[in-house]
């Protein structure tokens, strides 16, 4: 076979067609990225507003049934309300809740104030413009 012939058989894409196919990729990127950073951060919000639900039942189920608050958050993995402490999925810490502590009695059976609500401890803001310190 001689070169000329070699030439003519081969087949591959030119400089310009590699171009667009990379030029398609880009953007497909673009445009999929932002939708995955988005679907990541509405997963991280929907854990925390459901990690804050568990948590404040605990809290009530521990005030009902102890006839007094817990006065941390540890309480409440201690007697087994909780298994542990969950992690703050926009902190990614265990350490960043912020409980509140009431004065006032929530029960009338109730004989010591204690912890009342808890809060994420995260600085920013949520997708729906709330702070996450106020959920």
């Amino acid at each position: 076979m001689t070169l000329r012939s070699r030439r003519h058989g081969q087949s591959g894409f030119t400089l310009i067609e590699l171009m667009i196919v990379m030029m398609i990729i880009s953007i497909l990127v673009a445009i999929a990225v932002p939708n995955y950073v988005a679907a990541q951060r509405a997963a991280r919000e929907a854990v925390l507003k459901e990690d804050l639900h568990v948590m404040r039942e605990a809290i009530d189920s521990y005030t009902q049934d102890k006839a007094k608050a817990p006065q941390s958050l540890d309480d409440l993995v201690q007697a087994g309300y909780l298994k542990s402490m969950p992690e703050d999925p926009i902190t990614r810490r265990t350490d960043t809740w912020v409980p509140v502590q009431e004065e006032a009695m929530t029960s009338i059976d109730q004989t010591d104030p204690g912890i009342d609500d808890v809060h994420s401890g995260a600085e920013g803001t949520a997708s729906n413009g709330e702070s996450y310190s106020s959920w």
